[in-house]
């Protein structure tokens, strides 16, 4: 069976950035018909990103494609009103009108495409415990358990929007933010005078004051925030003697915690193949090609977003040969919760078989759009959007 190797994924990202590239010259060459910028995202219906959509302007040549966020950037555009058309194989397209006046030097506008109904079946992708291991993995197990402190996720960061940590922490109840005339900030627990400990990947901070701000929030993977000793992990309660005055934890983003960005392909090569009849869409065939025994797949939940209780999904985008395989270079994501859940998915179809599409009889191409959804299961779970990320 052909197998998605890590070179095919290479070319056709590759390939995507070629095109990609040639899309950007062509909107660069109308800037001088004027300077206005038309940017936004593009998402389905649950406001997750889509990504690989050709969004265009009617009438013009300015045409790009959305990043693995599922955001876009148009860049040329006169004085006028103007069609903004979005779209994307497996979707109904969608048009909004935009108007630009004289002096005006950008506009926004988002679409929520809607999915066109497929029967291919779902992956459902369940856990009720995840081993957890690593630098983190003491991190990960209190987080899931939620018990004796408070806990502070990369996703519930990035949410919070704040401008620095101690701004962070201040918003959560039993802290309170500290400034000296150093212009150095610093945090208190509640009904205390002392400093905190304070701890960076499982090694203790200087005893003096340490400025909170110092540590950039885009630095941060996760935060454990304890009130007084009796609460605190043990590992983390006994130096410097200290531990009555609070304690924060703060885990640093590093290679295991990064995914790198969902593989994309080009929506023209696709709408090229099936418009040459070599590649057919799930609407042309007689029988959809169907994936095989589907329990064999070992689909990892992405720990850090289990022990968060998040749940999601992520859309994965192939050809499915004449002999049930998935072609390679042809592997791409079409939306994603989160980069996490794309690199699980991506991984897990590495030895995906289907049984192929056929119409009248003879085995045919097919472009397959094989839906994941991830629920930790036994949870509360959360809804995570990367573009709210």
């Amino acid at each position: 069976m052909a197998r998605l190797t890590l070179w095919s994924i290479r070319c056709s990202f590759a390939r995507v950035s070629f095109v990609a590239g040639a899309l950007l010259v062509a909107a660069s060459s109308a800037t001088a018909q004027g300077g206005a910028i038309v940017s936004g995202l593009v998402t389905d219906t649950a406001g997750v990103p889509v990504l690989s959509a050709m969004v265009s302007v009617a009438g013009t040549d300015l045409v790009t494609a959305t990043d693995y966020r599922g955001a876009f950037q148009l860049r040329g555009l006169a004085p006028g009103s103007y069609e903004v058309r979005a779209r994307r194989l497996g979707f109904t397209p969608s048009a909004r009108t935009v108007q630009i006046t004289a002096g005006q030097s950008q506009d926004r506008v988002n679409f929520a495409l809607s999915a066109i109904p497929t029967t291919v079946k779902a992956v459902i992708v369940e856990a009720s415990q995840v081993e957890y291991s690593g630098r983190l993995a003491g991190y990960y197990e209190r987080l899931h358990r939620r018990s004796g402190g408070q806990f502070i996720s990369r996703e519930e960061i990035g949410r919070q929007e704040s401008r620095s940590l101690s701004q962070l922490l201040s918003r959560f109840p039993g802290l309170n933010s500290v400034s000296f005339r150093t212009g150095e900030s610093a945090v208190r627990m509640r009904g205390m005078s002392c400093r905190p400990l304070v701890w960076l990947d499982g090694v203790a901070m200087p005893a003096a004051e340490v400025d909170l701000n110092s540590f950039p929030l885009s630095t941060l993977h996760g935060i454990e925030l304890y009130l007084g000793s009796t609460t605190a992990p043990f590992d983390y309660t006994m130096s410097q003697n200290r531990s009555e005055c609070g304690t924060i934890l703060l885990w640093s983003r590093g290679r295991d915690t990064e995914a790198p960005p969902p593989v994309t392909a080009s929506l023209l090569n696709l709408e090229d193949m099936a418009g040459s009849r070599s590649v057919f869409t799930a609407d042309k065939v007689d029988i959809q090609a169907e994936l095989l025994s589907p329990k064999p797949l070992q689909v990892a939940y992405p720990a850090s977003l289990f022990a968060s209780g998040f749940a999601g999904i992520a859309v994965a985008e192939f050809v499915v040969g004449e002999n049930g395989s998935i072609e390679p270079g042809t592997f791409s994501i079409v939306s994603t919760s989160h980069p996490l859940f794309a690199q699980a998915v991506s991984r897990a179809l590495h030895g995906a078989t289907y049984s192929p599409a056929r119409i009248k009889g003879a085995a045919v191409r097919q472009v397959v759009q094989q839906r994941f959804e991830f629920s930790p299961s036994g949870r509360a779970a959360k809804v995570s959007a990367l573009s709210g990320r």
